[in-house]
């Protein structure tokens, strides 16, 4: 088991550059991305689905950044999803109807319409994970928040919080890679004083339950500590929400945007018309 758990974890990382997808509106990013994220998760066709993780590896190629960076925490957790969806094969196999039987092994079956659906939610896992941490490494984290709280402002009129809810996305952002850096001073310290977790393998997923459940305890003690201190240090700052509040960063968008949100748009409305129609 890898002790570099920060190289792993992409949610929260921002890498800078001077692309298009990194000029683009942090509102455009998360509308492609909430439209490329529908349409991945109500897929049910294998064609459609690699369309979409094409589509995906396209942009993040767009944008600069290295495939396989951005593909290392699948990779990484590969062997631990084939085994779940393995149990997954064979549980639809006895229970999903219809289908042409492959493999009939006494308890073994494997049929077709199994094997298409594992494939399909092997596909959209990793379309996911590419999905989420495309916009945080596009973006700086303020700016990804002030386009949440833009595209929620019309729900103000309906009572919802908008800038509290920006705000709890924000801190959730910044602590992702700071509760991972925590994790990983833990668990070296715990190899530092004899212990196995850092000769572990995923062939010893007993061991390594066994060896991960010392280090929760000192993970959400230190989460709630630093939890405890944001929130001192917000009341010292006399911190009274979104009302009346100005901002230092305005957002403008351009033709560009528009244009892309629309392409999008219309990208997700064919496949999707296509996928109903013909593709399997």
């Amino acid at each position: 088991m890898s002790l570099e758990l920060s190289r792993n974890i992409l949610i929260g990382q921002y890498i800078p550059g001077a692309t298009l997808i990194h000029r683009l509106d942090p509102r455009t990013k998360l509308l492609c991305t909430f439209f490329l994220l529908m349409a991945v998760s109500f897929s049910r066709s294998l064609t459609a689905s690699l369309i979409y993780l094409v589509t995906i590896l396209a942009l993040v190629r767009l944008s600069r950044i290295p495939v396989a960076f951005v593909l290392r925490p699948f990779l990484r957790g590969l062997p631990v999803i084939l085994f779940f969806l393995s149990f997954s094969v064979l549980y639809l196999s006895w229970f999903q109807p219809g289908g042409l039987l492959l493999i009939d092994w006494g308890p073994i079956r494997v049929t077709n319409t199994a094997l298409l659906l594992a494939a399909i939610s092997l596909v959209r896992l990793m379309s996911i994970l590419l999905l989420v941490s495309l916009p945080t490494l596009t973006t700086k984290i303020t700016e990804l928040t002030h386009g949440v709280e833009l595209l929620l402002q019309p729900g103000a009129r309906l009572g919802l919080p908008v800038h509290e809810l920006a705000l709890v996305l924000t801190i959730a952002l910044r602590f992702v890679p700071i509760l991972t850096e925590e994790l990983e001073r833990v668990i070296k310290a715990q190899a530092s004083r004899g212990g196995e977790i850092g000769a572990l393998s995923w062939k010893q997923p007993q061991q390594i339950a066994q060896s991960i459940l010392p280090l929760v305890v000192p993970l959400f003690v230190n989460a709630f500590r630093r939890a405890e201190d944001l929130a001192v240090a917000m009341e010292a700052r006399c911190y009274l929400g979104g009302r009346g509040r100005t901002k230092f960063i305005q957002l403008h968008g351009s033709w560009v945007d528009v244009v892309v949100t629309m392409a999008m748009l219309v990208f997700v409305g064919g496949v999707w018309y296509a996928t109903w129609g013909r593709l399997p």
